[in-house]
């Protein structure tokens, strides 16, 4: 078993990484976990996106 760790400051950006990782595995997925912490600093709000992809490779 393995995992795979994303973490990216848009929604968008981890849709991306997460389909382009997903595209390039041959692997049963076993699960995927999401998600998102938010973080205020002034008056500034910061969003971070993360996932974690567990997976069994194919050999």
């Amino acid at each position: 078993m393995k995992v795979k760790l994303f973490d990216e400051s848009h929604e968008k950006d981890l849709e991306k990484s997460v389909n382009a990782f997903l595209s390039s595995i041959n692997s049963d997925i076993i699960d995927i976990k999401y998600q998102v912490a938010i973080s205020v600093c002034g008056e500034e709000q910061i969003y971070c996106f993360s996932a974690m992809i567990i997976y069994y490779p194919k050999e």
